[in-house]
């Protein structure tokens, strides 16, 4: 039997999977793979956020249970609650995922339960990951060798013996010490005490590999000084776990040069983003690229027309061949005319013989999904006018059908329609759906929202300027507000909102490059200056820096 490939065993398949330090995207492709076939996934709860996402919404994500008494009594080995919830479904016959942070092979626990498995004869196969103690400080830009090579070693300073400290204190080793905050101080001095030099560099990383990651730079003998000057020592976070680099390559001057995470323009920055789940997935991933961490708040709610009939006459009109063209100038509108096709057990093929044009990449991809490639996509802005300058004038020698179908929204403009018209087009303008302000958000975020709380919002309409602040509130002052034109921009400042950014181009993705390049430059301000790199959220009254868990 191949063990990374089980039929359906007797006895269950255990897939033993390092999640990474934090960052999601550290995930294998393998990882994903055993994810989306698992029946039972069993994580460490620092990952379980990482993992969840891959796999299906039926899986049973059971929690740990006290070993019995009565197993004690048998003289059953005692395992950790979660070794028994593996072995439980992997004799049931599952399909278990096993999560762990960091790297299986590096957990000793996994270890134990990964021989428990072994002496029931229980197939099993081990998925590597990305280790802490190695995937952290490449966050933090800090190579642990480089090409004079030499030696590296790993500390869990919660089991190191005095013998440890005592070799690695002795010796020039790049020394990995993964401790605490409230510990690390402890680990600078054991090393010392060993005789390792105090002018020795060291960088201390909390929240490695993730949007909260810290770093901070010192020697063996300035270490407590320096967490001390930047408040985080003494902490009541001080229990979240550090990874600490030890040697020449934690010098404070090649950091500076090397780190890559915690210098992106937007690093850390809570930004809001107004926009439907669908809309905004595409602009969010983007964010992300940036090092912001983008908060979904839709403020507008799509609901079908309230009288149905024109929207299915038009969509039988596509069959029967009414239409030459027809337009899509939103997601929404692809999504209405799809849902329609559906109810009438039809798909992409309806389209055959007629010439689709669309709005927008995001307009596009969406018919690409639905199996259809549109003919016409504006060449410059991407609008109804921008639309408008590509569109071919009606000409009866080569348009044997003179009529397009326009579904769009309910509020929509009829810039488009007046243009067609002039360019000789009979239009059907079908009101595919309509938009409706979105129910408030959850309290937590309506008060993040007026208490300064996010660093920026991107403002892509009018329409979600209005909405928002009237389902949420007003953003706070030091909150940045980025708008996607001017139009926007003069509604924004209507509602008494100072506007930072101003998108170039009427674009999602180039409002978003905008606001990169604002963070940008304000950080280079900071550096400049000599002053601490903050975010807008810092700089409010109560607010405070710290360590963030």
């Amino acid at each position: 039997m191949n063990p990374t490939a089980p039929n359906h065993p007797a006895h269950g398949h255990v897939t033993f999977l390092g999640a990474g330090p934090g960052d999601p995207g550290l995930l294998t492709l393998r990882a994903v793979e055993a994810l989306a076939a698992a029946d039972v996934l069993i994580a460490d709860p620092q990952v379980l956020d990482v993992v969840r996402t891959h796999a299906r919404a039926t899986v049973d994500m059971p929690a740990p249970t006290v070993t019995d008494e009565s197993s004690k009594a048998a003289g059953v080995p005692v395992l950790r609650d979660t070794a028994n919830l593996v072995m439980t479904a992997a004799r049931g016959g599952k399909r278990v995922v096993r999560a762990v942070l960091g790297d299986p092979g590096l957990d000793g626990d996994a270890a134990e339960e990964m021989l428990a498995c072994a002496a029931e004869g229980i197939t099993f196969e081990v998925v590597p990951g990305i280790a802490t103690a190695v995937g952290v400080p490449a966050y933090a830009g800090v190579p642990l060798r480089d090409g004079q090579g030499g030696d590296v070693r790993f500390v869990d300073a919660r089991t190191a013996t005095a013998t440890c400290w005592a070799e690695v204190g002795a010796s020039e080793v790049t020394a990995v010490v993964s401790t605490t905050l409230d510990s690390v101080v402890a680990a600078a001095g054991e090393l010392v005490s060993a005789g390792r030099r105090p002018e020795t560099p060291v960088s201390v990383t909390v929240a490695g590999t993730t949007t909260r990651q810290r770093t901070w730079t010192a020697t063996l003998g300035t270490l407590q000084q320096v967490l001390k000057a930047a408040k985080v020592l003494p902490s009541a976070d001080g229990a979240q776990p550090v990874i600490a680099v030890v040697g020449e390559r934690s010098a404070a001057d090649r950091r500076e040069q090397l780190s890559w995470f915690e210098s992106k323009p937007l690093f850390g920055w809570n930004v809001l983003v107004p926009r439907t789940k669908e809309q905004a997935a595409s602009l969010s991933d983007q964010l992300r690229s940036y090092g912001a961490v983008p908060h979904e708040v839709p403020t507008i709610a799509v609901e079908p027309p309230r009288t149905p009939q024109q929207m299915e006459r038009a969509v039988k009109g596509l069959v029967t061949g009414r239409y030459e063209w027809i337009a899509f100038t939103s997601v929404n509108a692809v999504k209405a005319v799809r849902e329609k096709f559906e109810e009438y057990g039809l798909d992409a093929r309806a389209f055959a013989g007629i010439k689709v044009a669309a709005v927008g990449e995001q307009t596009a991809k969406s018919l690409v999904e639905f199996g259809v490639k549109p003919d016409l996509v504006p060449s410059g802005e991407q609008s109804a006018a921008g639309l408008l300058e590509d569109w071919p004038p009606y000409d009866p020698v080569f348009d044997p059908i003179d009529r397009v179908f326009l579904p769009r929204a309910d509020i929509a403009t009829e810039t488009l329609v007046a243009g067609l018209i002039e360019l000789g087009w009979e239009v059907d303008d079908v009101t595919a759906y309509r938009t409706v302000r979105a129910s408030p958000p959850p309290a937590e975020t309506r008060e993040a929202i007026k208490g300064g709380g996010f660093d920026a919002v991107l403002f892509t309409s009018s329409s979600t300027v209005r909405n928002l602040v009237g389902i949420a509130g007003k953003p706070h002052n030091v909150t940045v507000i980025a708008c996607i034109g001017p139009a926007t921009a003069k509604t924004a400042e209507e509602h008494g909102l100072r506007v930072d950014v101003l998108s170039p181009e009427p674009s999602v993705h180039k409002l978003a490059e905008a606001l990169a390049e604002f963070g940008a430059a304000r950080r280079d301000a900071a550096l400049a200056a000599g002053d601490p790199v903050t975010r807008p959220s810092e700089r409010r009254p109560g607010s405070r820096r710290r360590a963030r868990s």
